[in-house]
């Protein structure tokens, strides 16, 4: 059983609320693809992004995320299958010929949920910074005597999900609501494939340009 006080549970809570309201490339993916696709698509993409993540937290729980901060050929092998499967995506979005991930309307068939659901799924394991992350983070909270370490681990991590759980729906809502109208013209469908194909281009060389 663990055991900790309120000023634990408060700094830990905050500090997530802050991590989950910046910015970054996971917010950037779940935004593009609800733009693109309507609600649907970006819950598609927000569940993948939560499971990769999950994965991440069960293997740092493990100790297994630390053979990849530790091991350089390990961080490189996890980086550069991840850079390789976001220019691929990039590359399909920016050759697209419009609306291939539009939702049901003029501008084309609305691509399946389990798709995006992947590549979220995909994007976030393979990119060994999460894994980096979540071993630098998730430590800082851990406290003697309050339970198993790998169990402390687990639901700290855990909860930094739940607090995406909260934070992330209402923009993916707010976006679908939005960008419902222009989402029925073909013109504005090939303009997001291509913006589409450009942020994964950007993930990719991001990843690329990182470092352990």
């Amino acid at each position: 059983m663990l055991s900790y006080d309120l000023a634990h549970w408060g700094t830990f809570l905050l500090t997530a609320l802050v991590l989950n309201l910046s910015p970054g490339p996971d917010i950037a993916f779940i935004l593009g693809h609800t733009v693109r696709g309507g609600v649907r698509a970006g819950t598609a993409a927000m569940l993948g992004i939560w499971t990769g993540a999950f994965g991440h937290v069960v293997l740092a729980a493990l100790g297994l995320s630390a053979i990849v901060a530790a091991s350089a050929t390990a961080f490189a092998v996890v980086k550069w299958v991840g850079v390789a499967y976001l220019v691929w995506l990039g590359i399909k979005a920016l050759l697209s010929k419009g609306g291939s991930l539009a939702a049901p309307t003029a501008a084309g068939p609305a691509v399946a949920p389990w798709r995006v659901f992947r590549q979220g799924v995909l994007i976030d394991l393979l990119n060994p910074k999460v894994a980096i992350f979540f071993l630098a983070f998730l430590p800082q909270f851990v406290e003697p005597g309050a339970g198993p370490v790998w169990l402390q681990l687990l639901v700290h991590g855990t909860l930094v999900i739940v607090v995406a759980a909260v934070v992330e729906p209402p923009l993916v809502l707010l976006g679908g609501r939005l960008t419902e109208a222009l989402r029925r013209s073909r013109r504005f469908g090939l303009w997001l494939d291509r913006s589409l194909g450009a942020l994964f281009l950007a993930l990719g060389l991001r990843l690329a340009a990182s470092e352990r």
